[in-house]
């Protein structure tokens, strides 16, 4: 881990970063899109939810909405908290299934106690490290989070957060902060070996602390790693379907109409002409 000048965190405020321009690439970049949705298969997957469960989960920088699209998936309900009212945007007009707030987790989590089942973050956390005015002060914006957040999750919860330490100080300060907070866990990190599939996954007990999952790719070597970490995440992306239909397909259709029923939202009638395949027009 070194420091790099072109971290986008070094560049300007989140809200000001993820601006229209930046925002849209969260919706039309298709190795953005894919590299999302594989860390929130992860991170979900570290949560050790009850099988079969639909659970209440707090999305924290859900940004435009792709890692709670797999939440919705999976069958669970969520709420998504971001400071980017230019992300949030697009979240709306791709019609997310979750509920969507605006705010800085520097400045807290306003929710009740016990809410969420599980909490999940893709790419945010590190953002908290930077004093982006006068009166920022990190391990404090730390604490006030994870103290706030601590208290929202129901006891025997976790929350996983993917993220991109600058370096180990970094890595030290946010641990040091969350386990002050009252949370036990720690760092997993999968694929150690390898400079490009090397992730962060910082994995939080609320509650009831246990032994952190195992990472994955300790056995492998870099080239073995690189090859995996693709190989592994097609397998596990099967996997994890477990029997649900194919996304787009008629009967997924089906599904996530029938979902958004049961949330009271409006939605049209099905017809014979539902998830049709239409001819490609030149």
């Amino acid at each position: 881990m070194t420091s790099n000048c072109r971290r986008p965190e070094h560049t300007a405020p989140p809200e000001v970063y993820y601006n229209e321009v930046e925002a849209k690439k969260y919706s039309q970049n298709s190795r953005m899109i894919e590299i999302q949705t594989q860390m929130s298969e992860r991170a979900v997957e570290l949560l050790n939810l009850p099988e079969g469960q639909p659970c209440f989960l707090l999305d924290v920088g859900c940004g435009s909405g792709l890692s709670g699209d797999f939440l919705s998936e999976e069958g669970h309900f969520w709420v998504g908290v971001d400071i980017s009212t230019a992300m949030l945007d697009v979240a709306l007009d791709r019609e997310v299934e979750g509920d969507l707030l605006v705010g800085d987790m520097g400045q807290g989590m306003p929710f009740r106690a016990g809410t969420f089942d599980g909490c999940i973050s893709i790419s945010a956390l590190q953002w908290l490290c930077n004093a982006d005015k006068r009166s920022h002060s990190p391990p404090k914006r730390l604490y006030t989070f994870f103290s706030t957040l601590y208290s929202s999750l129901s006891r025997g919860s976790r929350a996983v957060f993917q993220l991109y330490p600058e370096n180990s100080e970094q890595l030290e300060l946010i641990t040091t902060q969350a386990m002050k907070a009252g949370f036990g866990g720690g760092m997993v990190v999968d694929y150690p070996n390898s400079t490009k599939a090397k992730k962060f996954f910082l994995c939080l007990f609320a509650g009831i602390t246990g032994a952190l999952p195992k990472a994955l790719g300790l056995e492998t070597s870099d080239r073995a790693a690189s090859n995996q970490v693709q190989y592994s995440g097609q397998r596990s992306r099967f996997k994890n379907m477990k029997g649900k239909s194919v996304k787009k397909g008629r009967d997924w259709i089906f599904e996530k109409k029938e979902r958004r029923r049961r949330q009271g939202r409006e939605v049209r009638a099905d017809t014979k002409y539902t998830g049709r395949q239409r001819r490609t027009t030149f």
